[in-house]
């Protein structure tokens, strides 16, 4: 936790409302989400036992699984949970755009999708049962002896895909409701309380006129607030474990009315978190989306158009374990992703700002001075290089030489080069570079350089973050997860030595 979160948590504690830890919403909400509220059978880690799917607040469907240990009914769950999301992901694809990708000769028009799916759950427990019962699914045979619906594979394949998109901090494919709220503002508990949606609801929105600590006290009453799954509270199950038996034991129009009292037994346990979410997600769209998101979604919807594409041309799906070159790409792509994802926040969010003017990692101060007929010697002529002089608010901790840029004006690359103490603070002197609307020599085009007066934040954080560069497939040796070069015999394989 850092510095000002921790302070952002003391004051809610204090005030008995949830703090803001941002001014603008760093993650895109889709207008139409699909909401997935799982549960899960005690006891076994992917047992489905029901679930609340659907993209209409008012109307969701439930779905149901009156004997989770019976393996027929565990697959036709989730055949029935593939008929509500694949036609959801099927109607993403429906209009597509044009678009250029590549640069010089290498430019070449490509198509993706307008629109990519968003699959809401309510916590991170949501997304981890998401993979699990990906895993579950994806590898199945559509035909053999113990076959199933060819809708429960490719479920299976688009559950681990949005299991996977989660774990990369810019995607909104998959988000879990909590980690949003919690992204946003400070809640007075702990880490571990702030998985509880109806807690965190409670502390950023209580109901009129309570405190934010009182209302999430009585969110801990599992029989007003159930849990958001996939785990049910122990209460519950024994009331699942006696219905349970009656169905088992009972046949005919005794049984459906036994398995009708399971269901709403279930709905009862689902439809709070439904709502909730619902909820979760009107608070979020309350704040201004950054100016990043917009991106960041461009990106989602190239990468769900890939897979889409991918599927249709091929149809593996994933394996157990990724291979070492796999499995390096990938983690290249994730450290890419992050780094990106905490720059463009802050460059989107003077809060998020902050927390890096406290590590030393930015500064912020006023324009005192600016020479803007400044040039240096260059390998042929006299480069432009223009120079502001900023009073920091407070002492700068960067050194001289250090590459800085501004949220203000992102395409002009900046470097320190005269640091001095001045009045509990420093001055510090930047070389600007770039970002004149292509101009060589002054006059500067009005705002591209600061003017005297102006307040300013620069930082070492770097936009433009590029992904390391590994060897293809064929050029990686066997040792990192190359191909084997094939044997081939020699006569030298048969001679021996005998000293």
């Amino acid at each position: 936790m850092s510095m000002l979160t921790t302070v952002a948590t003391l004051r809610a504690t204090q005030a008995g409302r949830a703090h803001p830890l941002t001014t603008v919403r760093h993650q895109h909400l889709d207008a139409k989400p699909f909401v997935l509220v799982p549960l899960t059978l005690a006891g076994e880690a992917c047992a489905p036992l029901a679930a609340l799917a659907g993209t209409d607040p008012q109307r969701p469907i439930l779905l149901t699984v009156r004997q989770p240990r019976d393996r027929t009914m565990r697959f036709r769950f989730v055949e029935e949970l593939g008929a509500l999301l694949l036609p959801y992901i099927k109607d993403c694809r429906a209009e597509t755009e044009i678009y250029t990708a590549g640069r010089g000769k290498e430019v070449q028009e490509r198509e993706r999708a307008l629109h990519a799916p968003q699959l809401l759950v309510p916590n991170g427990e949501g997304i981890a049962y998401l993979r699990l019962l990906g895993r579950l699914t994806r590898l199945r045979a559509t035909d053999g002896p113990h076959a199933v619906h060819p809708d429960v594979p490719t479920l299976g394949k688009w559950l681990t895909w949005f299991a996977d998109q989660a774990e990369f901090p810019g995607s909104s494919t998959t988000l879990a409701v909590s980690r949003v709220l919690t992204a946003h503002w400070a809640t007075g508990q702990s880490s571990a309380e702030d998985s509880h949606l109806a807690a965190v609801v409670a502390w950023i929105d209580p109901p009129g006129g309570r405190s934010g600590a009182d209302a999430a006290r009585e969110t801990e009453d599992p029989l007003v607030w159930p849990p958001a799954g996939p785990a049910t509270d122990p209460g519950f199950d024994g009331i699942l474990h006696d219905l349970f038996a009656r169905y088992t034991e009972t046949e005919g129009r005794v049984r459906e009315r036994v398995g009708e009292r399971i269901d709403q037994a279930l709905l009862g346990q689902l439809r709070p978190t439904w709502d909730l979410i619902w909820r979760g997600v009107g608070l979020a769209r309350n704040l201004p989306e950054g100016e990043h998101v917009a991106a960041r979604w461009t990106l989602d919807r190239q990468q769900f158009t890939d897979y889409a594409v991918y599927l249709d041309e091929h149809g593996h799906p994933q394996g157990r374990r990724d291979r070492a070159v796999g499995a390096a790409r990938r983690l290249a792509r994730l450290e890419n992703a992050v780094a990106r994802y905490e720059a463009e926040r802050a460059y989107d969010d003077p809060l998020v700002m902050a927390e890096y003017e406290l590590t030393g990692e930015a500064f912020s101060g006023t324009v005192v001075a600016r020479e803007e007929d400044r040039f240096v010697p260059g390998a042929r002529s006299p480069l432009w290089r223009p120079t502001i002089t900023v009073h920091a608010d407070r002492p700068a901790r960067l050194s001289v030489g250090a590459k800085v840029t501004s949220p203000a004006r992102p395409g002009q690359s900046a470097e320190i080069i005269e640091v001095t103490p001045h009045d509990g603070s420093d001055l510090v002197v930047l070389q600007l570079k770039g970002g004149f609307a292509r101009k060589q020599k002054p006059p500067a085009p009005p705002g591209t350089i600061a003017t005297v007066g102006e307040t300013v934040t620069y930082t070492v954080l770097d936009l433009g973050t590029i992904m390391a560069k590994l060897p293809a497939e064929e050029d990686t040796p066997w040792t990192h997860g190359g191909p084997r070069k094939p044997y081939e015999p020699t006569d030298e394989d048969a001679e021996e030595e005998w000293e």
